[in-house]
């Protein structure tokens, strides 16, 4: 299994008129412990685009359980529990300053090949970076 941390503050932007993060807002939090794993892992989204990869988001699933609010520092804890395929799995945890579990969430996305918009296997460079940790 593959883990990752990173950080990021609540902007004021961020939250709605009860001052509490807007529930939409997760999603972006999502894509920053994503890009973070891969960064940490030692390659990009953007490495993966030049290459003629996408990976569009094909399932999302979230549990809020308490609010993230104004400046509060966030963890996102992002995991890889099973070696990709055709599809990559992401599960997220989100604890504030206080280390309180605010929201958990899982991601599902699918390798494209832009070149003929359709499904491929995991790319080779990649699966050599991640088979490690399993």
């Amino acid at each position: 299994m593959y883990i990752s941390e990173t950080t990021v503050r609540v902007r004021y932007a961020e939250t709605d008129q009860m001052g509490y993060v807007y529930y939409g807002n997760y999603a972006l939090y999502y894509e920053v412990g994503r890009v973070e794993a891969l960064r940490q892992l030692g390659t990009s989204y953007k490495e993966m685009e030049d290459n003629g990869i996408m990976l569009p988001v094909y399932e999302c699933s979230i549990k809020y359980l308490k609010p993230a609010v104004y400046d509060d520092l966030l963890v996102i804890k992002t995991s890889v529990k099973e070696l990709p395929t055709a599809k990559i799995c992401f599960d997220y945890e989100i604890y504030n300053q206080k280390n309180e579990l605010l929201n958990t969430a899982s991601t599902s996305l699918v390798f494209i090949k832009t070149a003929i918009n359709k499904p491929c296997q995991a790319p080779l460079a990649f699966l050599e970076k991640i088979k490690k940790y399993f």
